[in-house]
């Protein structure tokens, strides 16, 4: 049985997983001693540690495991407050959990879908993942590893609902959420101020994936040089300076909340679960006029509900309200 002999933290999570990297840029920014490993380097430790099997996967200097990155970040959060991820200011700081939760559901859509729609992007990350998978392999042996990693995921893209009927749709999504970026990264460093939050975490974990790849990276190298910067920041964040209120941000992000996450993320996830909740085995929700169909998500019908009852715990805070009224994300939280 493999025992931990180091008062470091373990991290085991793959270069390729947003959800991965979004705890290794925490561990960083808090100046938490940890080490990085794959599962193939840390089988053992992995199969004794894990509950699901799942990555990141956290073990603790005590031998605690720990799953599930938002978890995790509250978990560390709570023992080590210093450097803040909570912006002090409560509508700030609860626009941070909403966007998180949008980059961890909807965010996630953009990278998996471009991976694995194009051939270019296919044959890219299947190299790299059979790589990281059978380091030993070469020439025959990691081209068919990689064949049979690609013709694997391609079949998987439905999780996130991708498929020929929404591809334009989640396109679109990245493309818009690019161009919302750009002019508030324009004047600060980070998404709420010039100093991480939760949101830069979670979103910076999927795009940072997604400039991994051929297709997205061009667009982002083309249209999106402040994002851009702000992903090569996120490798290893800093406090540079404090968050900024609410009504510093809204002028920038208040559009991206409005756009992306009233537009498109509520609506959708208010189907799906009315969708588990019913049972159903698929679900459909028009989105901007255009039909959006796919299989429920289980795990983002749990997350929704503790935003929801998040924003309950809040609900006398009349600037949060009205700042929700305005972006238009109330109508579905408040219910």
């Amino acid at each position: 049985m493999a025992r931990l002999m180091t008062s470091d933290y373990r991290i085991i999570g793959s270069e390729e997983s947003p959800y991965s990297v979004k705890v290794r840029a925490y561990f960083r920014y808090k100046g938490l001693p940890h080490t990085w490993q794959t599962r193939a380097e840390a089988r053992e430790l992995f199969q004794e540690h894990a509950k699901l099997p799942l990555i990141p996967l956290v073990i603790t200097p005590d031998g605690q495991g720990l799953q599930d990155s938002t978890p995790i970040l509250a978990q560390l959060e709570a023992q080590y407050p210093e450097p803040t991820i909570v912006p002090g200011d409560p509508v700030a700081g609860f626009m941070s959990t909403l966007l998180e939760e949008f980059a961890d559901e909807w965010g996630n859509k953009w990278m998996f879908h471009y991976r694995w729609a194009r051939e270019a992007d296919q044959q890219a990350c299947s190299r790299r993942l059979a790589e990281m998978m059978q380091p030993q392999a070469q020439g025959a042996a990691l081209d068919a590893a990689a064949r049979d990693i690609r013709e694997r995921m391609i079949d998987r893209v439905w999780f996130v609902g991708s498929s020929p009927q929404t591809a334009k749709q989640i396109e679109a999504s990245f493309k818009d959420t690019l161009a919302l970026l750009e002019p508030h990264f324009a004047r600060r460093p980070y998404l709420f101020g010039a100093r991480p939050a939760l949101a830069d975490f979670g979103l910076w974990g999927q795009l940072y994936n997604a400039h991994r790849d051929p297709t997205p990276r061009g667009i982002m190298e083309i249209h999106a040089p402040n994002t851009i910067e702000w992903i090569a920041r996120m490798q290893d964040p800093a406090a540079e300076g404090e968050f900024e209120s609410w009504d510093s941000l809204a002028g920038t992000l208040g559009p991206l909340i409005s756009d992306q996450v009233a537009g498109l993320f509520l609506p959708w996830s208010a189907a799906n679960a009315s969708a588990i909740a019913t049972g159903a085995e698929t679900f459909s929700v028009h989105l901007r006029g255009e039909t959006w169909e796919q299989k429920p998500q289980k795990y983002h019908a749990r997350s929704l509900a503790a935003l929801i009852d998040g924003y309950r715990s809040a609900a006398d805070n009349d600037a949060l309200n009205a700042a929700l009224e305005h972006t238009g994300c109330r109508i579905w939280l408040a219910t």
